[in-house]
């Protein structure tokens, strides 16, 4: 296994669980990303002043990332224009489909014993697991 780093990964998930709980305590909303961005476009009044500085806390985040340790965020594999068009419109489409993405289900829906958010899960890893196979079997990824 290569970049096989548990500590980095276990301070992460804390600090992932940490603000999903923090979210849920003081504003009683789930920490689903795409509900959250789902939720800027268009505004909803009393509601929009939370969603982006939710949004512009991830961008930053990942600036900050980007200025302090750019090796973290470097990726091999670099795929086409249209390719990454397609699984992003895939993204949003699963994400739609499923009533949401990862971070709701997997972390909030999971920790809070939901069947339905279990059962996206499964799907959204294996679904994930098949594109990567998929991807070194016909794309050619490494």
């Amino acid at each position: 296994m290569v970049n096989f780093t548990p500590v980095l990964s276990l301070i992460g998930g804390a600090l992932i669980g940490t603000a999903a709980s923090i979210l849920l305590m003081l504003n009683g909303r789930i920490a689903g990303i795409s509900g959250i961005v789902g939720g800027v476009f268009p505004p909803r009044e009393g509601d929009f002043a939370w969603r982006v500085s939710f949004v512009a806390g991830l961008l930053v985040g990942g600036l900050v990332l980007l200025r302090l340790h750019p090796a973290a965020l470097s990726v091999a594999y670099s795929p086409s224009l249209p390719f990454a068009v397609l699984a992003g419109v895939l993204v949003g489409v699963g994400t739609q489909l499923g009533s949401g993405c990862t971070s709701g289900h997997g972390v909030c829906g999971i920790s809070r014993w939901s069947l339905r958010s279990m059962l996206a899960t499964v799907t959204f890893i294996g679904t994930g697991a098949l594109g990567v196979i998929g991807m070194k079997l016909i794309g050619g990824a490494r």
